[in-house]
């Protein structure tokens, strides 16, 4: 199987920074398209204002198994309001014209394969590069059927980032990060995404797991919800991963048609977890 080459890309150079500082990362998720893009072009630029450290944009699928409830109905508002893959890519182009922080943020497109694929790899790889994304999550694709995607996707220097699990094993853990480049994110519990009170107890086992067969950040999300949970987080990993939590925001702000009430609603959040992450466990003292 082919080991992914590493890219120079955004996020190298991110989480590169931040190991430097002994800082614990946070990658921003939401779904692109929810309510519209115009809306979602607002909210990125909340989102970097705020600390994030890198967003993920959300590609809105119409059958989004991996997904808790909160996600699946901010991917039937975005397909509601018309957005497509190549409306996303789009998003991507508009954000990279902006202004700092939000024209240098990492971005990782976050998708299922289906609309990959039904665009063509090849055209996929040039728009979403061109566009200026740094790395692209597909999440219902396996390594094993990867090889023409990650070599498609590093000729344009897109980092290709894998899901690892609690049921992953130590061989399927190492199988996994080879494939990867950028980060390896981890799933944090089984089941779908969504906002949870506590963290597994399993958590730190899975990350040294982890740690025994890669050398690339670690990046921890399902679940992650609280400012607490990023300050755990802080002494495993080397970014946390927040979708839900942000995604509801968005979700209540639509509900009540006060789009500002999400701008600073997203901010303040980013904000609070970003705190959190520069004032609690250090990375480098407690690292495992």
């Amino acid at each position: 199987m082919m080991v992914t080459p590493p890219n120079s890309t955004r996020i190298s150079k991110r989480f590169a920074e931040l190991r430097a500082s002994g800082e614990l990362g946070i990658v921003a998720y939401i779904v692109a398209g929810d309510p519209s893009l115009e809306a979602s072009l607002k909210y990125v630029l909340a989102l970097a204002e705020g600390g994030a450290d890198f967003i993920e944009l959300g590609v809105p699928f119409s059958d989004p198994l991996a997904d808790g409830p909160t996600i699946q109905r901010a991917s039937e508002r975005a397909l509601k309001s018309g957005t497509t893959l190549a409306g996303v890519i789009d998003l991507v182009r508009r954000i990279r014209k902006s202004t700092p922080p939000a024209s240098e943020v990492p971005l990782v497109l976050f998708s299922y394969y289906n609309p990959i694929l039904q665009m063509g790899l090849e055209k996929f790889a040039s728009s979403a590069a061109t566009a200026g994304a740094d790395g692209v999550l597909a999440t219902d694709l396996t390594p094993e059927e990867s090889d023409d995607y990650r070599r498609i996707l590093a000729a344009q220097h897109l980092d290709t980032i894998f899901l690892g699990a609690p049921t992953s094993t130590d061989d399927r853990l190492a199988k996994i990060a080879a494939c990867s480049s950028g980060f390896l994110y981890l799933i944090s519990r089984t089941g779908v995404t969504g906002a949870k009170d506590a963290l597994p107890d399993d958590l730190p086992a899975l990350v040294r797991r982890s740690r025994a067969v890669t050398e690339l950040p670690i990046a921890v999300g399902f679940g992650i919800s609280l400012p607490g949970h990023v300050s755990v987080l802080g002494g495993l990993a080397d970014a946390a991963a927040i979708g839900s939590a942000l995604v509801s925001e968005i979700e209540s702000a639509t509900k009540s048609a006060a789009a500002s009430d999400a701008l600073t609603a997203l901010g303040n959040r980013v904000q609070a977890f970003k705190e959190a992450a520069r004032h609690g466990l250090s990375r480098r003292e407690f690292a495992p």
